[in-house]
């Protein structure tokens, strides 16, 4: 059966520069198309999917920091659909005929950020791709309906406000903190069975630095949204996860997620 990244690479050199979207305009926050506008000098467009419908949670850390294993276990309990932009990215530059590999595959050894088009367009498509699956059901994914979480994403101030404006607005975001030692240890163990190529010591420092220049200011903008659960991610596995399945838990409640620390 075809997966997402069959799905998304097929239709990804058709759809990369379509800007329009028909899905009906779903209010933003004010300052969400503030913000936009004075990126783009133009107006917001109407998103690709309502988030009345559609749940997008990112999920940030600096290289290391556990967002892979914690979405997981968010994946078994809330029936996630787990999108990771990295490995979109991985993929697609390793996809028969893609005219992006070269620049992909330039950008992750460097340790630099892929151009944020390409990226918000393989993010996109893998979301309608995992909305027409027909497999996906159970909560949360009735008429229309799905839970994503994405990993990753969105690492720069652009790259967010882009996708909270043509894509789906997010609902929060789950931000994984710890020490980079500890985040050097758990990379260099990873890529002893990875095969990744920036699991090495040169690109972490790489990736250490675009990640304070670039995606700190991320969650800076949406601390001042109220939507930024901050967890420590230095104990072990479970003890992180019961945090953030309590914040997940009340999201869904229909509680106002508002920024914590935990």
């Amino acid at each position: 059966m075809p997966t997402i990244i069959d799905k998304l690479s097929e239709t990804l050199a058709e759809t990369l520069h379509l800007t329009s979207h028909k899905a009906e305009a779903e209010p933003k926050e004010e300052q969400v198309v503030e913000e936009y506008v004075e990126v783009n000098g133009t107006a917001a467009p109407s998103p690709a999917f309502e988030q009345s419908k559609v749940t997008v949670i990112y999920v940030l850390g600096g290289p290391g920091a556990g967002k892979g294993t914690q979405c997981a276990l968010l994946v078994e309990d809330f029936g996630f659909c787990h999108l990771s932009a990295g490995d979109l990215l991985r993929a697609e530059q390793n996809r028969e005929g893609s005219e992006f590999g070269q620049l992909i595959r330039s950008c992750i050894k460097e340790g630099q950020i892929v151009p944020m088009e390409v990226t918000l367009k393989l993010i996109e498509n893998a979301v309608r791709a995992a909305l027409g699956d027909e497999n996906r059901k159970g909560a949360g994914w009735d008429d229309g309906k799905g839970r994503f979480l994405i990993d990753g994403f969105p690492r720069k101030m652009d790259q967010a406000i882009a996708f909270d404006a043509e894509v789906c607005l997010s609902s929060m975001v789950l931000f994984y903190t710890t020490t980079e030692d500890i985040m050097i240890e758990r990379i260099l163990e990873r890529g002893k069975t990875s095969g990744r190529e920036d699991d090495n010591m040169e690109s972490i420092k790489k990736r250490f630095v675009t990640y304070r220049e670039t995606t700190l200011p991320v969650i800076d903008y949406y601390t001042k949204l109220n939507k930024v659960a901050s967890i420590d991610s230095s104990p072990v596995v479970e003890e992180v996860y019961a945090k953030t399945k309590g914040v997940v838990e009340k999201l869904f409640a229909g509680e106002t997620v508002q920024n914590v620390t935990l």
